[in-house]
């Protein structure tokens, strides 16, 4: 590598203030996007419409911000506006002509991402259609997945494992008698890259092994927790459901059918790298020529998984920065008061929740100054999850 490739390269991480910047733009308008797309939950709205707002308000937004650069910087949605009902765990993003609307006490879980130059932030949040505080096993559900993404928020640091989280959150969802969702995975982020190599698992099994890493400073993760008052073992249903892809580029296969030409054509040239919906496709062609793209590995589908009727599923996911100073969470959404039946005892997670977010960095002078500071992040990020069995932040 060349002194100028690696300067470029190392300018991609987050030593780069521009770099930083970029993130913390995509956030501020991820953010934006799910607070509108939250106060549009109401009963009788249209699914498929929520999705449509969510993705439009992140399209123009983005479309507003480096306009006037040099070069011509990519940005828009790094993940379609998905919004998942009750026991739908995820990926639900439907075609325009689906008419399923929200009704009230339902528990939505509502997904999405923006990107600026490829800088990802991803953000998902659980709302419920109701007035007043949530309570009984649904306050349980929410207040497991927003605890065990605090615990993980504290975990996720330069020292620290991936195993230790995977170990952490199904330790805090069983103290609300919950489960962490199987299959879900927590990726690093990079440059135009949203499932990077370094994972955290959500629950370790024989069937799902993944590299044991160590978190490093100048990475960002998307910490991605799902949680259920059900088995935890989400299922496919129909394959039909599934609307959400991603090109594979590093495969290749000369397609048959006229119709799959036609559609990956026009997929290559729009969405080469982030997940997209077939919402946006040309509708009259897209189905069939998806199904052999995917039937050949040239798109990779996000597919809708459900636990059983009944089961009451949360999903809370969000981006985080790791600082030199520390941990710097950048996409996130005030929860609703929550009551939950269960309260965390266990000292270790306990401990775990009193962890600072900050780095106490060592030396005199201006540092005094700044360790005061860290002091009162910590407290401020810590405390609400000390009661986070009457309330949330």
């Amino acid at each position: 590598m060349s002194d100028d490739e690696a300067r470029e390269e190392k300018e991609l991480d987050l030593t780069s203030q521009d770099v930083v910047t970029k993130y913390k733009t995509a956030a501020e308008i991820v953010n934006k996007a799910l607070q509108l797309v939250v106060s549009q939950c109401k009963p009788k709205a249209k699914v498929v419409d929520l999705c449509e707002k969510g993705d439009s308000f992140i399209r123009e937004q983005t479309g507003n911000v480096y306009k006037n650069v040099k070069r011509k910087i990519e940005r828009g949605v790094a993940f379609p506006t998905c919004v998942s009902v009750n026991n739908t765990v995820c990926h639900f993003s439907p075609l325009g002509n689906d008419e399923t609307v929200l009704e009230e006490n339902d528990i939505v879980k509502i997904d999405m991402g923006c990107h600026i130059d490829g800088f990802i932030a991803v953000v998902a949040h659980t709302h419920v259609i109701q007035e007043g505080p949530v309570t009984g096993r649904a306050a349980d559900v929410i207040a497991a997945a927003n605890t065990a993404a605090e615990v993980a928020l504290r975990l996720v640091r330069p020292g620290k494992k991936n195993k230790d989280v995977t170990e952490a959150i199904q330790k805090v969802a069983a103290a609300y008698d919950c489960k962490i969702l199987e299959g879900v995975l927590s990726h690093q982020l990079k440059q135009f890259v949203i499932d990077g190599n370094k994972v955290v698992l959500s629950v370790g099994n024989p069937e799902t092994r993944v590299d044991e890493v160590e978190f490093e400073e100048n990475e960002v993760y998307a910490i991605d927790i799902v949680t259920s008052t059900g088995e935890g073992k989400p299922k496919l249903l129909d394959e039909k459901q599934t609307t959400i892809y991603k090109r594979a580029v590093d495969k290749n296969y000369q397609l048959k059918m006229k119709s799959s030409r036609f559609i990956f054509s026009e997929i290559s040239q729009k969405f080469p790298i982030m997940p997209f919906s077939a919402r946006v496709l040309e509708e009259k062609r897209s189905r069939l020529g998806l199904v052999e793209c995917v039937n050949h590995d040239l798109l990779q589908p996000y597919p809708v998984l459900h636990e059983r009727p009944g089961d009451l599923v949360a999903h809370i996911k969000f981006t985080v920065l790791l600082m030199p100073n520390g941990s710097d969470k950048i996409t996130s959404h005030p929860l609703q008061l929550l009551q939950p039946t269960k309260s965390i005892d266990d000292p270790e997670i306990k401990a775990w929740l009193a962890l600072g977010i900050k780095t106490k960095k060592k030396g005199g002078g201006k540092k005094k100054k700044g360790k005061k500071g860290d002091a009162q992040d910590d407290s401020a990020e810590a405390e609400p999850m000390d009661t986070s069995n009457s309330t949330t932040a």
